[in-house]
């Protein structure tokens, strides 16, 4: 598929998250200090493990990407490989048969504030349903119905909903490329078995925390994969399987693209323009015909070893980056943050 233009989607979908972190102290003078937990970010040498050093630590405290030791750090070539690896192993991908896209009006930056539905025809003109019925998309569609897209209403999981949080997670945990993201954390020493690298997904992604005025109204996953509306705008909805299913049921309208991937198969990237049931995406970055499983891992992937900055990626030798965003205002565990949100910002 060709771009209709250079995709550089970090000012236009990242703009919002400014308003959203108090301003971090510096490093300057507190490089690889003791963990204290009154801190607003860290300096210590495990900081980005945790996902909550000051902004300026790699620049004054690390020659190194992610890690701050030699011996610990993910380099971009590694980077790279891995996800290399994972695109190949997705065999739960659709095929070119199984999705028809139409995605008819290419604009420019400049006209995504426009609200103006340029697209008579839906996004989709056909999906493979037998796709659904696999494991990993049958658990992954099982939870897009446990949240309030409204923030600021907190979220109450019934024993059956967190049952399907643990289904997904068991599921996709059988697949070749979930078994390739742990196999490549465990050899960065970041996890030492899949027990608790399945249990640290479930806590970043699942666990919640406020973005409005009530306590537990958000995840990760919920805004990155559901979609979330916040001051009278769409924020979040990165999933194709999600925009799909709403589309179908009158829920979604597909306005227009500024970007659509060099990839000839899939799964590709669009980035796009939607009406959510009353609620304008100014720009919103999905991957295409992936499965369930493949967002999961590079997402988390770029988490784990880029939390809170651009992520460089190559799948099926095109350049690719994502983003992500800690959520600075509540931890879990022994200091480590959740997933604020993460999405694609680059592509050559």
């Amino acid at each position: 598929m060709r771009a209709c233009i250079p995709l550089v989607l970090a000012v236009l979908c990242g703009l919002a998250w400014a308003d959203l972190y108090s301003a971090p102290t510096s490093c300057q003078g507190r490089c690889y200090e003791a963990f204290d937990k009154h801190h607003q970010c860290h300096c210590n040498a495990r900081c980005q493990e945790f996902g909550n050093c000051c902004k300026d630590f790699e620049s004054l405290c690390s020659d190194h990407e992610g890690f701050s030791h030699s011996s610990d750090a993910i380099t971009k070539e590694e980077i790279q490989s891995i996800s290399e690896k994972i695109y190949r192993a997705d065999t739960n991908k659709a095929q070119k048969e199984d999705i028809i896209l139409n995605s008819q009006n290419c604009i420019s930056p400049s006209e995504t504030r426009d609200q103006r539905d340029r697209c008579p025809k839906p996004l989709f003109t056909y999906v493979n349903e037998k796709l659904f019925s696999k494991p990993t998309y049958a658990a992954f569609i099982n939870l897009l119905n446990n949240y309030q897209r409204a923030t600021g209403h907190g979220e109450h999981f019934s024993a059956q909903e967190l049952a399907e949080q643990d289904a997904f997670l068991r599921e996709i945990m059988k697949t070749a490329v979930m078994k390739e993201l742990y196999s490549f954390l465990h050899h960065q020493n970041r996890y030492g078995s899949e027990q608790e690298f399945t249990d640290d997904l479930k806590n970043m992604w699942f666990g919640l925390y406020s973005r409005g005025n009530e306590e537990g109204d958000s995840s990760g996953f919920e805004h990155v994969f559901s979609g979330e509306v916040k001051k009278g705008k769409v924020t979040g909805f990165h999933n194709w399987i999600r925009f799909y299913l709403e589309e179908k049921e009158g829920l979604v309208d597909y306005y227009s693209h500024i970007y659509d991937g060099p990839w000839d198969s899939y799964p590709d990237v669009l980035a796009m323009q939607f009406n959510w049931d009353g609620y304008y995406k100014e720009v919103g970055s999905a991957f295409i015909g992936s499965s369930p499983e493949f967002e999961f891992a590079l997402y988390s992937l770029c988490f784990i070893a880029r939390p809170g900055k651009v992520c460089q990626l190559s799948l099926g030798g095109y350049p690719l980056a994502i983003r992500t965003y800690t959520w600075d205002k509540s931890t879990y565990g022994n200091g480590k943050k959740y997933i604020a949100t993460a999405y694609i910002v680059s592509s050559a």
